[in-house]
């Protein structure tokens, strides 16, 4: 048994369903390169169109960012949508990530690298890390976004650590 402590994060003023996800643009990390991608230009073409699932976790390398990744990759999300995670990581750190996860090979698998946390800020989901004073990443997040910009789904953790119901997740993006 792992022993750990759960850490409470309190509440969070996060983007809700039904309100547009904050538009940004950083480096979008795959197994090759990286370049500066808006979220945006990850729709797909307004209503019908593939379902973006924005998932944010801790620094690569950190055992639920390793957890959740297994699992998306295990379920096989980046078949039926384009995936793509943020954290602080670098994207020197995101690309051994990829490559050590397996995720390499689709496309449809992608990290952002937002050093500077400013994502997680727009998103309502900044924490700063206990004992660190001034250095802060995302909480544990996912969210559904349409072709158009608008949160479909979203779970925000309210403790650390903690997973999304993957169930739940799988239902909203393949719901459209």
């Amino acid at each position: 048994m792992v022993d750990f402590d759960v850490t409470d994060l309190g509440p969070a003023d996060h983007v809700e369903v039904g309100e547009s996800a904050p538009g940004f643009t950083r480096p979008l990390v795959n197994d090759e390169y990286w370049e500066d991608v808006a979220l945006s230009d990850l729709y797909d073409g307004g209503a019908g169109g593939s379902p973006v699932v924005l998932v944010f976790h801790p620094m690569d390398g950190d055992f639920p960012s390793t957890y959740v990744w297994n699992e998306i990759r295990d379920r096989r999300w980046g078949e039926r949508a384009t995936v793509v995670g943020c954290s602080i990581s670098s994207p020197y750190e995101h690309k051994r990530f990829i490559e050590e996860r397996g995720l390499d090979g689709n496309p449809r698998y992608r990290l952002f690298s937002d050093p500077n946390n400013g994502v997680a800020e727009a998103f309502g989901i900044a924490h700063e890390l206990d004992g660190m004073n001034g250095i802060a990443e995302p909480r544990p997040s996912v969210f559904v976004v349409d072709g158009d910009g608008t949160v479909e789904y979203a779970w925000v953790a309210t403790e650390w650590p903690a997973f999304p119901d993957y169930d739940d997740v799988e239902d909203a993006f393949e719901q459209r």
